[in-house]
């Protein structure tokens, strides 16, 4: 591959934009998980599924208990259908704050 690493100082913004949505999505997983008082299991498979998908989801479940792995399959399943909308409208943010 030919990538450009120096390219991210190009566009700073973007780069920005990508770190406050990380920002809010620990922010958010933290506070939910402390009001209902969720173990860490749930909070970094939730992570996990929300951002990895379903491909790596079942394998941070599996690391905690093998038998596990397929609470990691059900939580990356409503991860990519609620990622997809949330995606789109990181992509609308990306948008207004591009030149």
């Amino acid at each position: 591959m030919r990538m450009d690493i120096m390219a991210v100082f190009e566009s700073p913004q973007l780069f920005l934009v990508g770190l406050v949505w990380m920002l809010i999505h620990v922010i958010v997983l933290v506070a939910v998980a402390k009001l209902i008082k969720a173990p860490f299991f749930f909070v970094a498979v939730g992570s996990q599924a929300n951002v990895g998908g379903a491909a790596s989801a079942p394998i941070v479940a599996a690391a905690f208990h093998p038998a596990l792995a397929p609470v990691g399959v059900l939580l990356a399943v409503p991860g990519y259908a609620l990622g997809t909308y949330c995606a789109w409208f990181c992509g609308l943010l990306m948008q207004a704050v591009a030149p």
